[in-house]
């Protein structure tokens, strides 16, 4: 199995059993060895009081982006720290596109900055993940 195919089969058993990324309806783009590309729609129930995204939407993508990258490798990764810094309002309608990317490994600890922008290409939130790498591994026999 090539790294490619080993974080697809992870991303595929993570997505399948998460509720609330499928509520988000979160797209997946791609996944690789420590990346993963999503994509939703800003949606009217997602709005707040000023009519724009509420910014826990940004961060429920952003911090479903660091749960597929990090668990890519096939070790089963939970977050310790998260931020995010939002740019740019978003409003219903908006397609929104998250971008892993993997700054630092080591045996336990993964850094992670995710990169999100709009249908403009626009940045709109930039998120920093870290992540606890436990030392289960993803059951890549098991199905979705």
């Amino acid at each position: 199995m090539t790294d490619k195919e080993k974080a697809e089969k992870v991303v595929d058993l993570m997505f399948n059993n998460d509720p609330f990324s499928q509520w988000l309806g979160i797209m997946r783009v791609g996944a690789d060895k420590g990346t993963a590309k999503l994509q939703m729609t800003i949606r009217k129930e997602m709005l707040n009081g000023f009519s724009i995204a509420h910014g826990g939407i940004t961060y429920s993508l952003a911090d479903s982006c660091l749960a597929f990258a990090s668990n890519s490798h096939g070790r089963q990764s939970l977050s310790v720290e998260t931020s995010i810094s939002h740019t740019c309002p978003l409003y219903e309608g908006d397609v929104i596109t998250a971008l892993a990317e993997e700054i630092s490994l080591t045996h336990k600890i993964g850094i992670y900055h995710i990169k999100i922008i709009n249908q403009k290409e626009q940045s709109v939130a930039f998120f920093k993940g870290t992540v606890y790498r436990t030392s289960k591994d993803w059951d890549l026999n098991k199905e979705n």
